[in-house]
C-alpha cells in the first residue's frame, strides 16, 4: 500500500518517514516494544542517571583535551608558549579523568545490563510455566529457549546504554557543534552536512534492519529447536541408522542460516559502504576549506588540527547516535518475541481448591459429565462423555492410540479445560462439595507419564522434586511400594546413586519404577499412571499395583494402558473410541482383556 504522505506545515523527509511507519503500524509497535523495555530500565533509573552524568562529564574532558591539543600545537608551533606547563598538566588530567569515567561506565553498564537480564528471565520464566497449555503447546522448546536466552540477552544489554547513549550522544554533538561555531561557523556547518542525508537513509534503513532482525531471529530459532529434539531423540535416532538424515538436515537448517545471515551483513556492508563514502567526502571538504584558512593565515595549525578533530568527533557523535538503530530494532524485534510468551494467556486458577483439604483422609471422586473438547475448531476428540474414579479404585482407560486417553489425561489434571460439561473433583460421599479441574487443583494429583522422565541428579534427588523435605525413611518406603528398593538397595550410593541425564544407567523399567515411587512419594489423593507399567512384567506391574492400594487404601488410581493384567484388577474400565468415552460391562472388559 502506497504510504501516505505528511501534509501540513513541515515536508522533511523526515517526518514523512516517521509518518510512514506510523502509517503501516511498524513504528508503532517498535514504541510498544519499547515501552516494554522502559518498565524494566525504570527500575534502575537512579543508576541510569549517574551513568548518564559519567557519560557527559566523559565527554565534557574529552572535548577540553582537545582544546588543549590546539593550544599545545600552537605553542609547539611558537604561539603563547608561557602556557606551556600549565596545558600539559591540563590534558593529562583530562585523559586521566576520561579514563576513570570509561571505567565506571562499563562497569556500571555491566552491573545493570545483569539485573535486568535476571529480572526479565526470571519474569518470563514465571509467566512461561504459568501459561495456558493450549496456547504454549503452540511454541517448539528450541523457540522458547532462543527468545528465552538469545532475545533477553539482546533486551537486557541494550535496555541500559539506549537512554544514555542517545543523551551523551546529543550532549557531545551539540557541544562540538558549539565549539566549531565558536571559531568557525561555516566549519560547524560544513561538519553537519552529513546529518540531513542520514536522516533521509534511515527511512529504508530502520524497515530493512527490522525485517532482517526479525528473520534471523526466526532462523536462529528453527535451528534450536532442530537442534533441541535431535539431542533429545538422539537414541531413537541412532536405533533407525538415520544419523547420515539428520546430518543433511542439519546442514540444510545451517545453509538456511547462513544465507539470511549473509544477506543481513551484505546490507550492513552496503550500509556502511554509503556511510563511509558520505563520511570521506565531508571530511574532503572539511580538510580543503582548512587548507585554505590556513593558506590565508586566518586560522593557525593548532585549529586547523581542532578543527579536523572536531569535525570527526561531530560526525562520530551523530554516526553513533544513529547506530543505536540498529541496536534500537534488534532490541525491538527481541522484545516482540518475548512479548508474544508474556502475552500467553495464563491457566485458570481457583483459590478455593484447598477447601476440599479437610476431606483428604476419606479420599476424593474424580469425575468427568458430558464433557466436550477439541484441540481445533470442528475436531472433536471428546464428545460427551462421561467417567468416574471412586477412592480405593483402580480404574482403567483404554483404546486405540491416538484416540484420547492422554487427552482425557490432561482434561483431569486441568491443563485443558472443556469446551462443554464440567471436570470435577469432589469430597467422597459429598455431593455438593467439589472443585472444578483447574491449575490449583493439581496438588491433589500425583501423575506418572508416558516415556521416562528422570533428570540428571541422584535416585533421592528424583524424588524430592516433588516434596523436597522427604526423609531418607519416606524415599525408601515409596520405593518400596513401587517395588524398587530391591535394586536401589544394591546400588553402591543407595538411594543417592547417581542418574544421568533421562535417566541413562537405568533400564526402562527402573526409571518406570523410580518415576511411579516419585508420585506415591508426593502421596497426593488422586494417582494418575499414563502407561506407566508399560515397562514392566507382570508380575511386578500386579504387585505395584496391589502395593498402592494396600498402602493407600484411599488412594484414586486412573490408569492408561494396554495390559490385560491391569484390566483384571480394575473396578471399572472406559474404552476412549471414536471422541466417545463409554462405560465397559464386566463381560466387554473381561473379553477385552483376553483380545488382548
Amino acid at each position: 500500500m502506497e504510504e501516505k504522505k505528511y501534509e501540513g506545515r513541515f515536508h522533511s523527509d523526515f517526518l514523512n518517514t516517521m509518518v510512514g511507519r506510523l502509517n503501516d503500524g511498524t513504528f508503532t509497535e517498535i514504541i510498544d516494544d519499547w515501552k516494554w523495555i522502559f518498565g524494566y530500565s525504570a527500575r534502575y533509573k537512579g543508576a541510569i542517571f549517574f551513568y548518564v552524568l559519567l557519560g557527559i562529564f566523559s565527554s565534557t574532558m574529552g572535548l577540553a583535551g582537545s582544546i588543549i591539543s590546539k593550544y599545545l600545537i600552537d605553542i609547539v608551533t611558537g604561539y603563547q608558549t608561557d602556557k606551556l606547563l600549565m596545558l600539559v598538566v591540563l590534558m593529562v588530567s583530562s585523559s586521566v579523568f576520561g579514563l576513570v569515567t570509561r571505567s565506571l561506565i562499563s562497569r556500571i553498564s555491566a552491573k545493570i545490563s545483569i539485573y535486568i537480564y535476571n529480572d526479565i528471565q526470571s519474569d518470563i520464566f514465571d509467566k512461561v510455566i504459568d501459561a495456558d497449555w493450549m496456547a504454549l503447546s503452540k511454541y517448539s522448546n528450541g523457540d522458547i529457549l532462543n527468545r528465552f536466552s538469545v532475545d533477553i540477552t539482546t533486551v537486557a544489554n541494550n535496555a541500559v546504554s539506549w537512554l544514555p547513549t542517545i543523551i551523551i550522544a546529543g550532549y557531545n554533538f551539540l557541544a562540538t557543534f558549539a565549539v566549531l561555531w565558536h571559531y568557525d561557523p561555516v566549519m560547524a556547518l560544513i561538519a553537519f552536512i552529513s546529518a540531513p542525508f542520514m536522516l533521509i537513509s534511515s527511512r529504508f534503513i530502520i524497515k530493512k534492519q527490522r525485517e532482517y532482525g526479525k528473520k534471523t531471529r526466526e532462523v536462529a530459532s528453527k535451528m534450536m529447536s532442530f537442534q533441541s529434539e535431535t539431542f533429545y531423540n538422539i537414541d531413537t535416532i541412532k536405533s533407525f541408522g538415520i544419523t547420515r538424515q539428520y546430518s543433511k538436515k542439519m546442514r540444510e537448517r545451517q545453509e538456511e542460516y547462513r544465507e539470511v545471515s549473509l544477506n543481513y551483513n551484505k546490507f550492513t556492508i552496503a550500509t556502511n559502504i554509503f556511510m563511509s563514502v558520505l563520511g570521506f567526502f565531508v571530511q574532503m571538504i572539511s580538510f580543503f576549506y582548512c587548507l585554505f584558512l590556513l593558506w590565508n593565515h586566518r586560522i593557525t595549525y593548532g585549529t586547523m588540527t581542532l578543527f579536523l578533530q572536531q569535525r570527526s568527533s561531530l560526525s562520530s557523535a551523530f554516526n553513533n547516535a544513529v547506530s543505536i538503530i540498529p541496536n534500537f530494532l534488534s532490541s525491538s524485534v527481541s522484545a516482540h518475541r518475548i512479548r508474544e510468551l508474556v502475552e500467553l494467556p495464563k491457566e485458570v486458577h481457583v483459590p478455593e481448591s484447598t477447601k476440599l483439604d479437610q476431606y483428604a483422609q476419606e479420599g476424593f471422586r474424580v469425575e468427568m459429565d458430558d464433557v466436550d473438547f477439541s484441540y481445533e475448531e470442528d475436531q472433536r476428540v471428546i464428545s460427551d462423555s462421561s467417567f468416574e474414579a471412586n477412592p480405593g479404585e483402580i480404574v482403567a482407560l483404554v483404546g486405540p492410540s491416538g484416540e484420547g486417553k492422554t487427552t482425557m489425561i490432561r482434561l483431569l489434571l486441568g491443563l485443558i479445560r472443556p469446551d462443554e460439561g464440567f471436570v470435577r473433583i469432589l469430597a467422597n460421599g459429598y455431593n455438593d462439595i467439589f472443585i472444578d479441574a483447574n491449575a490449583e487443583s493439581r496438588y491433589l494429583f500425583a501423575y506418572v507419564p508416558q516415556g521416562n522422565t528422570m533428570i540428571a541428579g541422584t535416585i533421592a534427588e528424583n524424588l524430592r522434586m516433588v516434596k523436597e523435605e522427604a526423609t531418607d525413611e519416606e524415599i525408601i518406603e515409596a520405593l518400596k511400594t513401587a517395588c524398587a528398593w530391591d535394586f536401589v538397595k544394591k546400588m553402591k550410593e543407595g538411594i543417592n546413586a547417581p542418574v544421568r541425564e533421562r535417566g541413562k544407567g537405568l533400564s526402562e523399567g527402573q526409571a518406570q519404577r523410580v518415576a511411579i515411587a516419585r508420585a506415591i512419594l508426593r502421596d497426593s489423593p488422586v494417582l494418575l499412571l499414563d502407561e506407566a507399567t508399560s515397562a514392566l512384567d507382570v508380575t511386578t506391574e500386579r504387585k505395584v499395583l496391589k502395593n498402592i492400594i494396600k498402602n493407600h487404601p484411599n488412594k484414586t488410581c486412573i490408569v492408561t494402558t494396554h495390559r490385560p493384567s491391569v484390566l483384571n484388577m480394575c473396578e471399572r474400565v472406559y474404552r476412549v473410541m471414536e471422541t466417545k468415552v463409554t462405560e465397559l460391562t464386566e463381560e466387554e472388559s473381561a473379553r477385552m482383556a483376553m483380545d488382548f
